[in-house]
């Protein structure tokens, strides 16, 4: 998945719903779970009861603290293996058509800037690593679902990849990997990934709702609008990048951003 030659020195963080996607993976998988017997179709409703406030008005703690709970009772009894592989089955019909184009295009001059590119998802992390793939991703971090014996969540989450804990996650890859957090990226649309934003050199607000939309005033951070969906297939970054990538720097990262901003209105 790797498709960096030279060792990078900084990554690219991005979120996954509403930022990278236009909607919430859950909400876009929901049928593909449903006829693999994952979840009902009255599961498949209080789902989008319970992302329903996040997708109007964008997430806070409160709702955060509950989709967590949720998140395990909901996928308590399910195959591990089955849920990934369905999310693999069904990436080219559900996931593939609501990607920002903006994103994609990002994705790619990050690549070819050298940059590693990190998809980081309050999602499990068996569905977070099918879409990464997709995505062209070097590294996929997710929430971790306890597994019993037989590889079936038993309705514990044991890390929720949010706020504060997707901030952590994000640091200790960092660490690893030896990237420097002063010059890496992150985007994201959430006030919730505040603690993220406010851990790397570049923050990048996308399509944000009110409290990060005032943290990125008060901070003088980019702001973008993502308003197309394409297909990663035929992203135009993606079917251009071979004739680009001997040139595309740093530089054309920032060029990017800079034509890409959103003015204040």
């Amino acid at each position: 998945m790797d498709t960096v030659r030279t060792r990078p020195t900084c990554a690219a963080f991005f979120d996954l719903d509403k930022t990278v996607l236009a909607t919430a993976s859950s909400m876009a998988l929901r049928d593909p779970l449903v006829r693999a017997g994952l979840i009902t179709r009255r599961g498949a409703a209080i789902g989008i009861l319970i992302h329903l406030p996040y997708l109007l008005r964008g997430a806070d703690e409160r709702l955060m603290e509950r989709m967590r709970e949720s998140l395990g009772e909901l996928a308590r009894g399910w195959d591990a293996t089955v849920l990934e592989s369905t999310v693999t089955d069904a990436l080219a019909d559900s996931i593939d058509p609501v990607c920002h184009t903006e994103a994609l295009d990002l994705i790619a001059l990050h690549h070819a800037a050298g940059h590693a590119v990190v998809i980081a998802s309050a999602s499990v992390e068996e569905m977070v690593r099918p879409i990464a793939t997709m995505l062209g991703a070097d590294h996929a971090i997710g929430s971790v679902a306890e597994v019993d014996e037989d590889n079936t969540f038993t309705g514990r989450i044991l890390h929720f990849d949010h706020g504060e804990e997707k901030a952590h996650a994000c640091e200790r890859l960092a660490q690893e990997q030896g990237w420097d957090l002063a010059e890496c990226f992150a985007y994201s649309d959430s006030a919730t990934d505040l603690p993220l934003l406010h851990l790397v050199g570049h923050p990048v607000a996308v399509n944000p709702d009110r409290g990060l939309r005032e943290a990125a005033r008060e901070n003088d951070w980019q702001v973008l609008s993502f308003t197309h969906t394409a297909r990663v297939r035929t992203s135009p970054a993606r079917v251009l990048l071979p004739l680009a990538v001997a040139t595309l720097t740093t530089c054309a990262v920032g060029y990017a951003l800079l034509r890409a901003r959103r003015t204040w209105g």
